[in-house]
């Protein structure tokens, strides 16, 4: 085979159907001329405020978007700000699937399966956002999770920055220490963990570690323990805990603040192999799935 000739090319069906081409005949709509991916490419990097803005419409982006500028200080890195006055939520973005599609599909190492559709997803974020906000949860809050892959882990993320709040994560393999360096920056007011979690066929306790966490992390005033390891978990007490199926209103209605498009909505972390680990924020209007 020639080094230049193309692995694989897809069928004249498949690229008339991708929405790369549906976005080119949005874009052509528009009175941009694109004969070709080649020279989307070139517009975009030309620019870069056109594209994004033809973008955002195309992709029906749910916001409060006044008319102006799309992009401010573009030549400035960093300082650029992109789309200044629009109010967007992460969540209420990622949450407009179908009632009975599948939305969450789970399974692990030990062959349980489990599935929530749109509908349970929305029903369960709202929930639990309801628990949060009558703990004094909203914007400029941070809600950590000490959790595994679980649905548990998608629905806390989706309640907390539902209500505008920011969200953190840590592995629960992680020790006291390393989850410390990495919360005791950001000074979480509630935290989710699971009990415990499986990994290359054992089960492993989570509650003894989150505890010694806990008792140097005096921000936190909220608890939700995800049951997921039993027979694995410890019988560490743990402060202002309640189990996460406990946590919060059924039949909760959803609400969704809508922040800057700039908003903190995570803070994860660099490695810390060359000291503490650093914060990385990632705005709502700018973190893809």
């Amino acid at each position: 085979m020639d080094a230049d000739e193309p692995i694989w090319t897809p069928s004249l069906f498949r690229i008339a159907d991708a929405n790369l081409t549906r976005f080119m005949t949005f874009v052509e709509d528009r009175g941009v001329p694109i004969a070709d991916y080649d020279a989307l490419y070139d517009w975009s990097i030309a620019e870069p405020a056109a594209f994004w803005a033809a973008f955002f419409d195309y992709a029906g982006i749910a916001a409060d978007r006044p008319h102006g500028a799309v992009l401010e200080d573009g030549d400035r890195m960093p300082g650029a700000r992109w789309f200044p006055g629009t109010r967007l939520n992460f969540a209420e973005n990622l949450l407009r699937g179908p009632d009975t599609e599948p939305a969450i599909l789970f399974r692990n190492e030990r062959g349980a399966r489990r599935e929530l559709s749109w509908k349970e997803l929305r029903a369960e974020v709202a929930r639990v956002a309801a628990g949060l906000s009558a703990d004094g949860i909203g914007p400029g809050d941070v809600v950590a999770g000490f959790l595994p892959n679980l649905p548990e882990a998608v629905i806390a993320m989706l309640a907390a920055t539902s209500l505008g709040a920011t969200w953190t994560s840590c592995s629960p393999d992680f020790g006291v220490q390393g989850v410390l360096d990495r919360f005791g920056q950001v000074a979480p007011k509630a935290v989710f963990t699971a009990d415990g979690y499986h990994y290359a066929g054992k089960s492993i306790d989570s509650l003894a570690p989150i505890a010694g966490v806990l008792q140097q992390l005096a921000s936190v005033r909220r608890v939700v323990v995800v049951n997921y390891a039993a027979a694995a978990a410890s019988a560490t007490p743990l402060p202002n805990a309640v189990p996460f199926t406990d946590y919060g209103e059924r039949g909760a209605p959803l609400r969704f603040a809508r922040m800057p498009f700039d908003h903190p909505l995570y803070v994860l972390y660099s490695s810390g192999t060359t000291g503490v680990p650093k914060c990385i924020v990632h705005g709502a209007g700018g973190t893809r799935t």
